[in-house]
């Protein structure tokens, strides 16, 4: 009797493919690259992304389930697809000129930074639960190895020591939590798990709802939520500083699709639950930020401290939850890439020919010597301060608007006075650059053609989206209607 295997949707695994042998590709020519050629595997990574990017668009519109309903390539995945494609070409950019400058310009850092980007597209679209998982894995392994990239430097070893062993033990609650649904509910498909819950044959809701809480936890350290946001810090200012820029950005990304994924679709009959908790982790998040990122003298740690703050917000608007709220998450979370990574791409370009500038105190007078930087950087900051005409702006506006209009008006304005606060730490950077006395030191050299990219990619699309949100915020609604149904 002759057998058949199942089709493969080869359309929806396009972009992930793309991905995947780029990576390959730049293993195998790795060793017939001269050093000093290095860059056409930067430029290598740029193809590769582009093609991908270029796959989700020809398919945009056209919904795919694949794998027997366990991977989706709807409008969803296609929007997360396209901004983790954005972070991961940013990031190659910016890393151009860094990694030669610190000694790290091997082909497998690009290879690495692609398989997370892979590993961040399979959570996105993933509809079955432990799908989101290999991709989970499939992008902290590689970003294990990333962090600690700079082997010689022993605050790079630790980097990567802290964030391998309490990932791995946030990936511990994963499975658990996984288990304990699949015990419950008999499935870990996420469309089943909904029927099942929603159809009151959950075998015991007390093992749903630990399971669920440990789901919450789990991604709660993937998003650096407070209580489990003691690694960031320490992780982000010992990596380089190429990786904390796609770690800060494209982690986030990927671990709120995931989240909200499996809230959305496996869990939306126990939404008063959850968002229960979400509404404590949102309030603490937010406020531990920013209240610590005052007290921070190193920008690395202020902006990590200052990513916290923003997962806070963006839990917010979790727990607003319904259209406007899912969609504010995917709003943000693209305004966050362009003025996070702007950020740190200036953060390469000001560094001293003897090594970057650590303390925020080093970027004294920077703003009158370097013109197009400081107008930059300061750019960035007010966006992350939520200042208008920026994107920053709107991603908040309509995080807090969602939150008043779900009826949540007490976390609203928890949210907005702690933005508040957050203008202090955001201003004091662009205050020192303008108004502080710096050493004399020699002028830098000129600025790659790569970082500037970057930064004017990043202020495009910061001012972009302040000027002009309204298209974007049509596209995030209609992607998360593919989730709501």
């Amino acid at each position: 009797m002759p057998s058949s295997l199942p089709a493969i949707a080869w359309g929806a695994m396009l972009p992930m493919l793309m991905v995947t042998g780029t990576g390959l590709l730049i293993l195998i020519l790795d060793p017939f690259i001269p050093p000093e050629r290095r860059d056409r595997l930067a430029l290598l990574s740029l193809l590769g992304i582009a093609a991908a990017a270029g796959a989700v668009v020809a398919r945009w519109g056209q919904p795919e389930i694949a794998f027997r309903g366990m991977l989706a390539a709807d409008a969803f995945a296609q929007f997360f697809n396209l901004l983790f494609l954005l972070v991961a070409g940013l990031t190659v950019l910016i890393s151009m000129p860094y990694v030669r400058r610190v000694g790290m310009d091997h082909g497998e850092y690009y290879t690495l930074l692609l398989f997370s980007t892979l590993g961040m597209m399979i959570m996105a679209g993933s509809l079955d639960l432990m799908t989101i998982f290999l991709g989970l894995e499939t992008l902290s392994i590689s970003l294990y190895i990333l962090a600690g990239f700079l082997r010689e430097q022993l605050k790079s070893n630790e980097s990567a020591l802290k964030y391998l062993l309490l990932g791995a033990f946030a990936s511990g609650f994963v499975l658990y939590g996984i288990a304990l649904t699949y015990g419950a509910t008999g499935s870990i498909n996420l469309k089943r798990v909904a029927e099942v819950v929603a159809a009151g044959k959950v075998t015991s809701p007390t093992l749903l709802i630990i399971g669920m809480g440990l789901l919450i936890i789990g991604f709660g350290f993937k998003v650096a939520s407070v209580p489990f946001h003691m690694w960031t810090p320490d992780v982000y200012e010992g990596a380089p500083t190429s990786v904390t820029a796609f770690m800060i950005a494209g982690t986030k990304a990927a671990a709120f699709a995931a989240f909200l994924r499996i809230l959305m679709t496996a869990l939306p009959v126990l939404q008063p639950d959850w968002s229960r908790i979400l509404w404590v982790l949102a309030v603490l998040t937010m406020t531990v930020g920013n209240v610590v990122a005052i007290a921070q003298s190193n920008i690395k740690r202020m902006l990590a401290y200052s990513s916290i703050a923003h997962a806070g917000y963006i839990l917010v608007a979790l727990v607003a939850a319904g259209k406007l709220g899912s969609g504010s998450v995917l709003f943000y979370l693209v305004a966050y890439t362009f003025m996070n990574l702007g950020a740190f791409a200036v953060v390469i370009a000001l560094a001293r020919q003897d090594g970057e500038r650590v303390t925020i105190d080093d970027y004294a007078g920077l703003g009158l010597k370097y013109p197009f930087l400081g107008a930059a950087m300061a750019l960035f900051m007010f966006s992350l301060a939520g200042i208008p005409p920026t994107g920053g702006f709107m991603g908040k506006f309509y995080i807090f608007s969602a939150a008043i209009q779900a009826k949540y008006i007490g976390l609203a304005v928890i949210g907005v006075l702690n933005s508040v606060v957050s203008v202090y730490y955001y201003l004091r950077v662009t205050v020192v650059m303008y108004m502080g006395q710096g050493e004399a030191e020699p002028a830098a050299g000129r600025l790659s053609p790569a970082l500037t990219l970057a930064v004017l990619i990043a202020i495009a699309g910061t001012l972009q989206l302040g000027l002009f949100p309204s298209r974007l915020l049509e596209v995030a609604l209609r992607s998360v209607g593919a989730l709501l149904g």
